[in-house]
């Protein structure tokens, strides 16, 4: 399944990327800047937007086929100063506060568990820094809709490498100590509608965990 992933993930996600995500990705790692971590960075589709005040760049990849990709990605832009890493968000393999910007784009409806992952998330964060993050969520709006995402999401995420169609990112990163600082509402263009109701944004570590 992970080859096949790595294989045709660009392919499947073309429409949806030239229709509006290559725009949301630009907007949102315009103001990233020094230490940064990719989490799930997948084939490397972000390689060529991130601005040179990202003095350090960090792209971790768990799945080997997916990181294959991603490191043919890094050749072919000639980005030499990025790192890559096999590191998976159930335990990130940096120091606490380790990075300024954490980026995370489509990769939090896949986690095996979600809380833990935006835990690690927080940890590797400096005081004060901040989660870039982007995915699609439960259509909470359209009852309809959210109705079929919980009736196909077992299937789903048996042919979708764990992807889950009700998942409720933006209250998670909240309940996972952030506070947002920036936050979109909108759908995903050219997607199925299953996975068209998404949110992205920017969050900043609290000071300290909420009870």
């Amino acid at each position: 399944m992970g080859r096949l992933m790595a294989h045709f993930y660009d392919r499947v996600m073309r429409g949806s990327e030239e229709a509006c995500l290559l725009e949301w990705r630009r907007d949102l790692l315009a103001g990233v800047h020094g230490q940064v971590l990719e989490v799930g960075a997948g084939t490397g589709v972000n390689v060529p937007l991130y601005p040179p005040n990202a003095t350090r760049v960090v792209m971790s990849e768990p799945d080997p086929p997916m990181r294959a990709k991603l490191v043919d990605t890094l050749e072919g832009a000639a980005r030499e100063s990025i790192e890559v890493s096999d590191g998976s968000l159930q335990s990130l393999p940096f120091p606490d506060g380790s990075f300024d910007f954490v980026t995370c784009m489509l990769v939090l409806c896949s986690v095996p568990d979600q809380q833990h992952a935006i835990g690690e998330i927080r940890r590797v964060l400096v005081p004060g820094g901040r989660l870039v993050f982007m995915g699609h969520v439960s259509a909470e709006g359209r009852p309809r809709r959210a109705k079929w995402q919980r009736r196909l999401e077992p299937l789903w995420k048996r042919v979708s490498g764990n992807c889950h169609l009700t998942r409720r990112t933006e209250q998670a990163i909240l309940d996972g100590g952030f506070d947002l600082e920036q936050i979109e509402r909108e759908s995903i263009r050219k997607a199925s509608p299953l996975v068209r109701t998404s949110v992205r944004g920017v969050a900043v570590k609290s000071p300290q965990l909420k009870p």
